[in-house]
Parts: structure tokens; sequence; C-alpha cells
């Protein structure tokens, strides 16, 4: 079984009580508050930083909470048709940052949000998508790498992972 017909199988362990809203001035401060785990801090940056980085990139950046019901859980934020080497040419899409709270890991969170994202991506026409993750030991890759994203060795703005998500054909798996 390849690593996307794995995510397929494993769609159904999902929590379906999740669910994803934009920011606002009235959730503002619950997304500020998202906060990851302490080993994890150096791999991806706050919320802040991110809400702020979604300001100065408003056409592309796509913030956005992760709930369980009422309760926030995490927090994304997706990069969609970005103009990736700044030429005009080459014009991307996938998931910028991932903060999990940390009593959530292994509940689906993840998954949910790459799913997500993913599925915006599809909206939109796109049939790759691409993830951006800070290396090390301890690091994301190995979350995404069991969800079929391979490295592509591309390394843009500190962030040195880069993949793709889906077949060599560059086709998201749903």
């Amino acid at each position: 079984m390849s690593p996307a017909q794995a995510v397929l199988s494993a769609r159904a362990n999902v929590n379906s009580s999740f669910r994803l809203a934009p920011i606002t001035p009235a959730n503002i401060e619950t997304a500020i508050a998202v906060k990851v785990r302490p080993d994890q801090e150096r791999f991806v940056s706050p919320v802040v930083k991110s809400l702020a980085e979604a300001y100065v990139h408003r056409g592309v950046a796509w913030p956005r909470l992760i709930f369980d019901g009422d309760r926030p859980v995490g927090f994304l934020m997706a990069f969609l048709d970005i103009d990736w080497d700044g030429k005009g040419v080459d014009f991307r899409s996938g998931l910028w940052r991932l903060n999990v709270m940390p009593e959530t890991h292994g509940r689906g969170v993840g998954r949910f949000a790459v799913e997500s994202v993913a599925a915006e991506v599809r909206r939109r026409g796109d049939t790759q998508m691409y993830v951006t993750w800070e290396p090390g030991e301890g690091g994301p890759e190995g979350f995404y790498r069991k969800l079929g994203f391979q490295l592509t060795g591309e390394q843009i703005g500190g962030q040195a992972g880069r993949g793709y998500w889906g077949s060599q054909a560059h086709e998201l798996p749903y």
C-alpha cells in the first residue's frame, strides 16, 4: 500500500467533529493562544508570526483555526497560488504552518489539517500540494512522510524541508 493509499484508508479515523474557522476579530486571541509543545517550538513559528505573515501576504496566505467542536485544538496556514520563485512562472499551493495543541497530539488534528488544505487546493483547481517544515531530530518530517510527502531537495526561506504530496504524477490522493 502506498503512503497516499494509507492516508485514504485511515481517513475514517479522523475525528469528524474537527472544523476550520477563518481568523476574525472575535477569535484572534484564541488563535494567538494556540501553542505547541516546548520541544516543538524550534520547528514551527508561533501563531502570532503566522498572522503577521498572513497580513503581508494577503493574496496567498490562508490562516485557519482548527476546532474540535467549540474547543481550539490547532492552527494552520496554507499558501495558495504563491509565486514560488518570484518570476511569475511557478505558482504553488500547500501547507505553510501547522501548530497543534500538545494535549491533542495523536487524535488526528494534523491529518485533518493536511486533508483540509488538500481539499482547498483541489477546490481551486490544483492537483499538487506542497508542505514546508523545519528539519531536525524530533521534527515533523516523519509525520509528513507517512502522509505521502516526498522530499524535493528545495530550500526556501529557512524552512529546509520541502515535499510534495502524491504520486510522481503529482496528483492529490483525494
